[in-house]
């Protein structure tokens, strides 16, 4: 029996969004021994239906993810995430570095993911990212969000390493700061569809979980 607690956010006739909690998968790991449960297979047996992954969010990374649940809804939500028709917002907490509150920018580079981490390299995808600084909340350690054009594998994690300004809990990209949540100070906050998706798949415009607030 599954025992994984499930926070739906949103359920229709054809997507399912979801919560997700820091240590655990979106999509099964490439290690077939991997012990962490598994938020689609868990999403599957509460259910009682076949979900379709869409996105996925590295296990250390908290918030919201959104599965299809028939394929023809899996096929055009793949097509709207491949040609940059859903925003992406998320949050994130991070340390180091010199940044102005309300700072705001794009940063662009080309990257490729190694065996662990990703990397810059000439002949690497390009990456796009929108930036914001919320505000400096204690000494240097700032408040973001991160809006990614592209959807590169560690694309955010390592922006804010090449910033020197690396997420909380972060160990992987040079952080020495542990996230009082667990896991990494990055929540996926929001989705934001287009009109012609949203009235065909009758889908709020916006879908999101609420930020993170510090604990005192």
């Amino acid at each position: 029996m599954s025992s994984l607690p499930l926070n739906l956010v949103l359920q229709t006739d054809h997507f399912v969004a979801v919560d997700k909690a820091p240590g655990v998968l979106s999509v099964p790991a490439r290690d077939a021994k991997d012990p962490r449960p598994i938020l689609g297979r868990e999403l599957e047996a509460q259910l009682g239906r076949a979900i379709y992954p869409i996105h996925r969010l590295d296990a250390e990374v908290s918030g919201l993810v959104l599965y299809a649940l028939t394929p023809e809804a899996h096929r055009e939500a793949n097509r709207a995430f491949e040609g940059r028709e859903v925003q992406k917002t998320y949050q994130g907490f991070s340390k180091g570095g010199q940044f102005q509150d309300g700072q705001t920018g794009t940063w662009k580079a080309k990257i490729l993911r190694g065996k662990k981490r990703a990397y810059e390299s000439p002949g690497g995808k390009l990456a796009v990212t929108d930036f914001e600084v919320v505000a400096m909340v204690a000494h240097q350690t700032y408040e973001w969000r991160l809006r990614p054009q592209t959807g590169r594998s560690h694309q955010l994690r390592w922006e804010m390493f090449r910033h020197e300004s690396p997420l909380l809990g972060d160990v992987l990209y040079g952080s020495s700061e542990p996230w009082e949540r667990g896991g990494l100070a990055l929540r996926s906050l929001s989705l934001e569809f287009a009109p012609e998706f949203t009235n065909t798949w009758k889908l709020p415009a916006k879908i999101a979980v609420g930020p993170w607030s510090l604990k005192s």
